[in-house]
């Protein structure tokens, strides 16, 4: 076999076996992504149904903000999203398999990720934060964290720690007209 062959035969081997396997990891990453499946497992079913009740759903803009956009690393991190991926799952899946899902404490998690969830995972949404806020509180709030002097480090769940993973008995609905409810005016739907 000459040395043009070879390598047509190697491209088209490649081709066969790299095709099915890209297509294989792609189906599985898109399934595996959905709060639908974070759900299936009865650790994780009540923050997928607390999360279901807050504004990150049901909001006046009609974005759904799920679990991978908050809990995962921003996908064009590509090496840093598939490597936050896989271990976050293959914990999940040890805990659920060997018991440590008897012990699971939502608390506690919540606690454990309140404070480890960095900014950016907040800003990959919330882009322009000083213009948000209707009250120059908050507006100056978001300005300590954008602009932290002398090392402080302020977090955005040191203030909006309990807006998703709550129980709540309705749901949560952020209207495009708060300023009328700020000015005591009643708005559609109320």
């Amino acid at each position: 076999m000459d040395r043009k062959t070879k390598s047509i035969l190697l491209i088209a081997f490649g081709i066969v076996i790299a095709f099915p396997i890209f297509s294989m990891t792609y189906y599985t990453m898109v399934r595996t992504s959905t709060p639908a499946f974070c759900g299936s497992c009865h650790e994780i079913s009540p923050a997928v149904m607390a999360w279901k009740s807050s504004t990150h759903v049901n909001n006046g803009q009609g974005f759904v903000a799920d679990c991978m956009d908050c809990h995962l690393p921003a996908p064009h991190d590509t090496f840093d999203f598939f490597y936050a991926k896989a271990a976050h799952g293959l914990k999940d899946v040890v805990a659920h398999f060997t018991g440590g899902a008897e012990t699971y404490d939502r608390q506690v998690m919540k606690e454990h990720v309140w404070s480890t969830m960095k900014n950016d995972q907040c800003m990959k949404c919330h882009r322009n934060l000083l213009h948000m806020p209707a009250k120059r509180g908050a507006m100056l709030a978001h300005r300590k964290v954008l602009y932290a002097n002398n090392g402080e480090e302020y977090r955005c769940t040191d203030c909006h720690r309990e807006l998703v993973h709550n129980v709540r008995q309705f749901y949560d609905y952020k209207q495009f007209n708060a300023p009328y409810r700020a000015n005591g005016l009643r708005t559609l739907g109320k």
